[in-house]
């Protein structure tokens, strides 16, 4: 499935990483190269040991708090710049702060490297901007028809709900979902009259550098401000923790609590009930099927490169509409929790079943 390269391609799989040989600069490449244009700070997309990195203006400050001490340039969404033979601009992607698409236009040519994207509306990044080109390279995280998202607004309020009614009986409200992007979102989203808000420790770092971006948060304290046999404080509050901190001692702090899972992988009965937690919530930082489908076509290619997720049924899909399609192998996605996929491998075990379940 996996594309032969062409010398006339504008991206090529390398074992460092996508490489755009009229630029001379990678794509968010996992070995260390001489220039790396990041989309966005996720680990399995930004990583230590490039000589030069270029990434969004918006992301900057995430980027540089994940990763100090880079050599760092930054882009304005839209702006162009010359690298090598190429132009290229970075675009909104609706991920995670600062996301971006990479588009590179050379010798009348048009290609777009989405990284990774979702467009569900998301108070604290820009909004995806369909890109028009020749080929588009797209992720495929929830490439299956199974998962389609709730809307944001019935979700949250789900969560609010949920929240609420811990607080009227005193139960503290313990919601694991990854510390950047994700936790932001949530933040931003749920009804911060319902009681107090805490973070694990994790978490408050990207909370910052959110705020020195301008993304408005509500306030929130670090667990580790309240002594551990001070249990009373969380009676009615939300706590904010990574999937990292279930079944740990630390969970102790909150005398009873309610905990809850927030992924696009609660969408598979099967993987809540695996994670062992009170609720599943839906929510996602990745497109669903429809997203998917939506984006591509917005983006007028004729052809589809896949990098990663459910790539053999998006390769199909795409065939079956007479696009030319194939994949790159990719190491993205390889950090589970980093891709919004803390539990993927559960999930993926119980996909074919439920996907045929009534």
């Amino acid at each position: 499935m996996n594309l032969a390269s062409d010398q006339s391609d504008l991206v090529v799989a390398r074992p460092e990483g996508l490489y755009c040989p009229p630029g001379d600069f990678y794509i968010d490449p996992w070995r260390p190269v001489e220039r790396a244009v990041v989309t966005h700070a996720h680990s399995d997309h930004a990583r230590f040991g490039h000589r030069h990195y270029l990434a969004s203006e918006a992301g900057a400050g995430v980027l540089l708090s994940r990763l100090p001490g880079i050599s760092l340039q930054t882009l304005p969404y839209g702006e162009t710049l010359a690298i090598g033979d190429t132009t290229v601009s970075l675009h909104p992607a609706g991920h995670v702060l600062g996301s971006s698409q990479v588009r590179i236009e050379h010798a009348g040519r048009v290609w777009v490297a989405s990284g990774d994207y979702k467009l569900d509306p998301d108070p604290t990044c820009d909004a995806f901007e369909p890109v028009r080109c020749d080929t588009f390279i797209t992720e495929s995280t929830f490439g299956l028809p199974i998962y389609r998202w709730d809307e944001p607004r019935t979700l949250f309020e789900g969560v609010d709900a949920w929240w609420r009614h811990n607080a009227s009986e005193g139960r503290a409200s313990v919601l694991f979902c990854y510390s950047f992007g994700k936790a932001q979102r949530v933040l931003a989203s749920v009804d911060a009259g319902i009681g107090p808000i805490f973070c694990h420790g994790a978490v408050e770092p990207l909370n910052r550098a959110y705020r020195e971006a301008g993304v408005r948060l509500p306030p929130v304290r670090p667990v580790s401000e309240i002594a551990v046999k001070d249990k009373a404080m969380f009676r009615e509050a939300l706590i904010v923790a990574p999937p990292s901190a279930q079944g740990s001692t630390w969970l102790k702090r909150f005398g009873d609590y309610s905990d809850a899972f927030a992924s696009g992988w609660m969408r598979l009965r099967g993987a809540r009930r695996r994670r062992g937690v009170d609720r599943g919530f839906v929510l996602s930082d990745h497109a669903d099927w429809p997203g998917l489908q939506t984006a591509i076509q917005a983006t007028g290619a004729q052809r589809v490169i896949v990098t990663h997720g459910s790539v053999e049924p998006m390769v199909r899909w795409l065939r079956e509409q007479g696009l030319e399609a194939g994949a790159f192998e990719t190491q993205y996605g390889d950090d589970t929790v980093e891709a919004d996929a803390a539990g993927a491998d559960e999930a993926a075990s119980t996909v074919a079943v439920e996907a045929n379940a009534p």
